[in-house]
């Protein structure tokens, strides 16, 4: 059977640069699904930041990543470039088969009256405001990224459910638990870096917090936040070496005893939970969202109620298996598994219109 070739639109937001500079998880899987998709033989254009990197056709409204570029404040929000950015992609729908939209609630009124079938992944939470809009405006696919997500939203119609997947064959690996605790992401009071740090000073183990705090573009509270619960507790122990890039983090992921992931909200889905598998190195986390369908319990990782828990499951950490840890998520979450399963959606809807 001859697989259909598409024309297809991957629309990014054009906050961070696709692949990202450092910090950046929906742009790492919107590059890996854009790149595998090329590969597969598909008419791949990307709106995205200028300074992107993509074997696809680049389309860009602003030569770089508006976060780096010190143009405007609200560089994640409904500013003027990246409702511009959004505009110009729908503007060429009739160029498409498909549009493959990753901007959210921000593109979603752009989105609802496109006469070209819009696939729309959801990578955020659904709060009270979020559901409103999602049930209001219905044109779009919905895909989830985790059955939780799609749980949380029992009355909008989803397409399917694809788990993220990236390339991690290459990840370095390490038989061997170093003796560091790890925590990797962004500092906010949602990520729980304050538990990770309780959870260390009891067990009397180092950790090393890399993760992004940018006082000039991310919400005062985080930095608030940062202030009050993360800044005092800083010591030769405690360590915060800001925000670090890929090849660092996988590094520092490798080295480490274990990744700590103490989030207080129901994450849809938790991207360094996998990276950090990928690398041998188990991962504790709280059971919330999408976490349970990540982490393979006792086996990947713990999932734990709370931070006595997470303290007892670090105690035990030396019981998980890091060959394991590796094997299960390069086999689970995988680029080929993602593409594959977007791709199925895409020829679903195509099929129906």
């Amino acid at each position: 059977m001859v697989k259909r070739r598409l024309k297809i639109a991957q629309l990014a937001n054009i906050a961070e640069r696709v692949p990202p500079h450092k910090y950046g998880g929906t742009e790492r899987v919107v590059s890996a699904l854009t790149e595998e998709l090329v590969k597969r033989g598909h008419k791949v254009t990307l709106f995205a930041s200028g300074d992107s990197i993509t074997s696809a056709k680049l389309v860009s409204i602003y030569p770089k990543a508006l976060r780096f570029s010190k143009v405007l404040d609200n560089v994640y929000g409904a500013n003027i470039l990246s409702l511009l950015n959004i505009g110009y992609a729908y503007g060429r729908q009739g160029q498409f088969d498909i549009i493959h939209d990753h901007n959210g609630y921000l593109s979603l009124p752009t989105a609802n009256f496109s006469k070209t079938p819009v696939v729309m992944t959801v990578h955020g939470y659904f709060g009270v405001n979020e559901k409103r809009i999602f049930e209001n405006l219905k044109n779009p696919y919905l895909v989830s990224v985790s059955k939780a997500q799609a749980a949380s939203a029992p009355n909008l119609n989803f397409t399917g459910n694809v788990y993220h997947g990236l390339k991690m064959n290459h990840f370095p690996f390490s038989k061997e638990p170093g003796k560091y605790l790890l925590f990797t992401g962004r500092i906010s009071m949602e990520k729980g870096v304050h538990f990770a740090i309780e959870a260390a000073l009891y067990l009397d183990i180092p950790l090393i917090i890399a993760a992004k705090l940018d006082s000039a573009v991310d919400a005062a509270h985080d930095v608030s936040y940062f202030k009050q619960f993360v800044e005092p507790k800083l010591s030769d122990q405690i360590k915060w070496v800001g925000e670090v890039s890929e090849t660092e983090r996988n590094k520092l992921m490798s080295g480490a005893l274990c990744s700590l992931h103490p989030v207080t909200w129901p994450e849809p889905f938790g991207l360094t939970l996998i990276e950090s598998m990928a690398c041998g190195t188990p991962v504790v986390a709280f059971n919330q969202g999408s976490i349970p369908e990540i982490i393979e319990d006792g086996k990947s990782g713990y999932v734990v109620e709370d931070v006595y828990s997470m303290i007892e499951a670090v105690a035990n950490i030396q019981k998980i298996d890091r060959q394991y840890c590796r094997k299960y998520v390069l086999g689970r979450f995988s680029v080929k598994n993602m593409v594959e399963g977007y791709e199925a959606i895409y020829n679903k809807i195509l099929n129906q219109n």
